[in-house]
């Protein structure tokens, strides 16, 4: 019970997985966050240090309160000393931030600066689990951390990759049709979580050093993990949301009342993106990347995209198509994959097509209207797969047309 958790923001992903699985592993006596809203502060420290977080399963949620955490505003002096003091004794700590462009900044919030005060007053191991959605999220915050003082030889960041489903519920219609407990009493927000937890990290080289978050689990490659999350989780969640919003549904929950639209979902997840990750990393010798393993997977996440207990919004999951239909995103990136392995991908083309038809201004009323489009979204991205990647949402978007 001497071990100290730190954690860098305090949204779903920090408050309802990290600091969660710490707190429930036993293994901790101490949970300090730095946060930079000063409401959020004042709210857990006004409850005690007390704040609830809401568990979606299948049939149920469940609500969790978790106690003693210490929230820190590194804005405020006293407080980024407070900060500074428990790094140095952490052993363990996460980053759950927007993005990695928050990694550094001017003022002195600066994670980067935080961390690198904090670790020049240690001598013990230590880890740092990096859970913003970047494949090498852990080498930017080392990157950052090197502008402010040297990396202790005794001390790892990992990189995380995460498929667990999480959001914060600030409807206040919504929270009380879903029954969820608020953040803390006198707060206007929940934080709503699938009970997920398999989460894969980066492997750990630091001699004698055991987790005390013990559910995670560690691999030598994170890559294919995070390919199989971005080419298969995301993209088939977004397929989803797009083909969802074109018959008007408001939930994703409400997509499994359709047959056609989940077959339309599962052939992609299967025949397209999983048989393209299984050709490419099938001499891993990982059971993920064969076909019952990643069947196994796919049809797992399926349920789990239509929970009704998440109660996910379509219009939260179409946010920002721009993004979305970026060349090396979730659709044409895995379209992309499917094509050099030379499989065509017609039913994710049915999922970008819909997401085309979200972008501002008119639709596309041609091939080639459609490759200016997406060729203002794509810039100098583009490669030989272009045109390929052209033809065949064309023509699914050409169906939906008619």
């Amino acid at each position: 019970m001497s071990r100290t958790f730190f954690g860098f923001g305090f949204g779903p992903i920090q408050s309802a997985l990290f600091l969660y699985e710490a707190y429930v592993s036993g293994n901790f006596g101490r949970y300090v966050v730095a946060e930079v809203d000063p409401a959020v502060v004042a709210a857990v420290r006004a409850n005690g240090g007390a704040y609830a977080i809401n568990i979606a399963h299948h049939d149920r949620i469940e609500q969790a309160t978790l106690r003693g955490v210490e929230l820190l505003n590194p804005r405020q002096p006293q407080d980024r000393q407070q900060a500074i003091d428990a790094i140095a004794q952490a052993d363990e700590m996460a980053t759950a931030l927007p993005s990695v462009n928050f990694y550094d900044s001017a003022d002195d919030a600066s994670v980067a600066k935080l961390l690198a005060a904090g670790l020049a007053k240690r001598g013990k191991p230590g880890i740092l689990y990096a859970a913003e959605n970047h494949n090498h999220a852990a080498e930017m915050l080392q990157e950052n951390l090197r502008r402010h003082g040297p990396m202790p030889s005794r001390f790892q960041i990992l990189n995380t990759v995460i498929g667990k489903m999480s959001g914060v519920i600030d409807q206040p219609q919504q929270i009380h049709r879903l029954g969820l407990a608020t953040l803390t009493p006198a707060s206007s927000r929940a934080v709503l979580v699938e009970t997920f937890n398999r989460i894969f990290i980066s492997r750990i080289h630091l001699d004698g050093f055991v987790r005390g978050i013990s559910v995670f689990m560690e691999k030598d490659d994170l890559l294919p993990f995070e390919e199989a999350k971005l080419y298969g989780h995301n993209a088939i969640h977004a397929l989803i949301g797009y083909l969802a919003a074109r018959r008007g549904l408001l939930t994703m929950a409400q997509a499994a009342d359709h047959p056609d639209l989940m077959a339309i979902a599962r052939a992609a997840f299967i025949e397209e993106s999983g048989a393209a990750l299984c050709r490419k990393y099938a001499r891993m010798g990982e059971p993920l990347f064969t076909p019952d393993g990643y069947r196994t997977y796919a049809d797992d996440l399926l349920q789990r995209m239509v929970c009704p207990n998440l109660d996910d919004l379509v219009a939260r999951v179409i946010r920002d198509p721009q993004r979305k239909l970026g060349y090396e995103d979730r659709f044409f990136g895995t379209m992309r994959l499917a094509l050099s392995q030379g499989i065509r991908p017609v039913n994710l083309a049915q999922g970008a097509a819909a997401a085309v038809l979200c972008l501002p201004g008119q639709p596309p009323s041609s091939r080639q209207a459609l490759a200016e489009r997406l060729g203002g979204l794509w810039k100098d991205k583009a490669d030989s797969m272009a045109g390929d990647i052209i033809d065949v949402t064309w023509q699914a978007l050409a169906a939906m047309r008619a």
